[in-house]
C-alpha cells in the first residue's frame, strides 16, 4: 500500500525517480529478449517442417523407385535412414534443448553438405551431386561417411553413363576405405561398369571376388545371380 501511495504521489508530482527509470529499462530489455526467442523458435519450427516435408518427399520417391527398379534401392534406403535419423536428432534437440550440446558448425556443415549431395543425386541433379560429394570427400576424408560420399561420386557418373570414370571412382572406395561398409556395393557397381564397357572377363572376375570376400552381403547375392546367367541381363 505504501508503494502504491508513493507511486501515486510520484505520478501526481510528474517526477520519476532514477530507480524506476532503470526498472522500466530492464523490463523493455526483457521484452526484447522474449520477442527474439519467439522469433527464433518460429524459425526453428519452420525448419523442422521443411525437414519433415523433405523426408516425406524422399519416402514417396523411394516408393516410386522401388516400383520402377525392383531390388536396386539400397542407396535410397540408406538415404532415407540418414534423413530420418537427422530429423529425429533435430526434433530431440528442439524439444529438449538443455539436454543436448549444440553441434559444432563444422560438423553441421559437413552433414548438410553430404545430405544435400545425396538429395541432388536422388533427384537427378547429377552435376551438383558430383560436386557436393567430391567436396565432402576432400574436406572430410576421415568421416564415417567418406566412403559413402566416394561411392556417391561413382553413382553420379554411372547415372550419366560415364562407365569408365565411374569404375575408377568405385575402385577408390576400396583402395581408400578398405574397411568401409560400401566396399561390397562399390565392387558390384564396378563389375556393372566393366560389363557395360564390354570387359566381360574383368566383370566376371570382380563379381567372383565380391562373392568370395563378402559372401553374406546383399551385393554377393546379386553377383551370384549375374554369374549364373552369364553376366548381362
Amino acid at each position: 500500500m505504501a508503494a502504491l501511495l508513493a507511486a501515486g504521489a510520484i505520478a501526481m508530482s510528474g517526477c520519476v525517480p532514477p530507480s524506476l527509470m532503470t526498472l522500466r529499462g530492464d523490463v523493455d530489455s526483457l521484452r526484447v529478449v522474449v520477442d527474439t526467442l519467439v522469433v527464433r523458435d518460429s524459425i526453428a519450427y519452420q525448419t523442422l517442417l521443411d525437414i519433415h516435408r523433405e523426408v516425406s518427399e524422399q519416402h514417396d520417391l523411394l516408393l516410386s523407385t522401388r516400383a520402377a527398379t525392383g531390388t536396386d534401392t539400397q542407396q535410397q534406403l540408406d538415404q532415407m535412414s540418414r534423413l530420418e535419423a537427422r530429423l529425429e536428432d533435430v526434433m530431440g534437440r528442439f524439444q529438449q534443448p538443455s539436454q543436448h550440446a549444440p553441434a559444432t558448425p563444422a560438423a553441421a556443415d559437413a552433414g548438410q553438405l553430404y545430405d544435400q549431395a545425396a538429395l541432388d543425386l536422388t533427384q537427378g541433379r547429377y552435376s551438383m551431386a558430383l560436386q557436393g560429394f567430391r567436396e565432402f570427400v576432400k574436406q572430410n576424408p576421415g568421416s564415417e561417411l567418406a566412403d559413402n560420399a566416394q561411392y556417391g561420386v561413382g553413382e553420379c557418373l554411372f547415372a550419366q553413363s560415364q562407365f569408365d570414370s565411374a569404375a575408377v571412382e568405385y575402385a577408390r572406395v576400396e583402395t581408400q576405405w578398405p574397411k568401409g561398409d560400401k566396399v561390397p556395393a562399390a565392387l558390384y557397381k564396378r563389375a556393372l561398369c566393366e560389363d557395360k564397357l564390354g570387359k566381360d572377363a574383368d566383370s566376371r572376375k570382380t563379381l567372383e571376388d565380391l562373392v568370395k570376400r563378402f559372401p553374406l552381403s546383399g551385393e554377393a547375392q546379386l553377383a551370384r545371380e549375374r554369374l549364373s546367367t552369364g553376366g548381362r541381363h
